[in-house]
């Protein structure tokens, strides 16, 4: 089995979420994506974030109808801080049989040097399935030399240009401008309901 680490916040979950995952599921032959919420990731400490409940409901709602997308809860079932290295670790030993590819995109690859003890997760990870947009240019041969052994693990994700953040979803919804689009009608439902990210 070849299992996909997506993970997050999804502080809302949107449309390009799914579209991404679809796409990773498609070109990397994944069986199933499993997404990983973030209750509090460590490059997001003093943000704001919304409760882990809401984004929860949020995310059930966003992919119930894909039997192929799976929340896990290797990060909600756990104290922080949530590296990925652990998370990954975790996952290996909840499913030792299974291949994992960890999804990120272009953006967090070249940021990797920075991430929490790099060298072990890539070690720990089966592949990298690397999300870009279409005829985008990411160089290995920088990464390689501060992060041995990284490049045969790299499997690129060719992805629509899909302009759309949570971030700006929220501050939309904050300015009363349009957002409905942007989400699954699920989720627009549950912010609506609750009057999320008003202020």
């Amino acid at each position: 089995m070849r299992l996909g680490i997506f993970g997050g916040t999804f502080d809302p979950p949107h449309i390009a979420h799914l579209i991404l995952a679809e796409e990773a599921l498609h070109q990397l032959d994944l069986d199933l994506i499993l997404w990983v919420l973030t209750s509090n990731p460590p490059h997001k400490l003093g943000q704001p974030i919304t409760s882990l409940g809401h984004r929860l409901d949020m995310l059930q709602a966003a992919i119930f109808d894909n039997p192929q997308f799976e929340i896990s809860r290797v990060d909600i079932d756990r104290p922080s801080p949530h590296y990925a290295v652990d998370t990954v670790c975790l996952l290996r030993e909840e499913y030792p049989h299974a291949e994992l590819v960890y999804l990120m995109g272009g953006d967090s690859l070249r940021d990797l040097p920075r991430w929490h003890n790099p060298a072990d997760f890539v070690s720990a990870c089966d592949s990298l399935g690397v999300v870009r947009r279409r005829k985008a240019q990411i160089e290995l041969e920088d990464l390689e030399m501060l992060i041995p052994e990284i490049t045969p693990k790299v499997q690129f994700v060719e992805a629509p240009l899909l302009e759309i953040a949570a971030s700006q979803i929220r501050q939309s919804i904050r300015d009363g401008r349009p957002f409905r689009y942007f989400l699954p009608p699920e989720v627009y439902q549950i912010i609506q309901t609750r009057k999320l990210y008003r202020c």
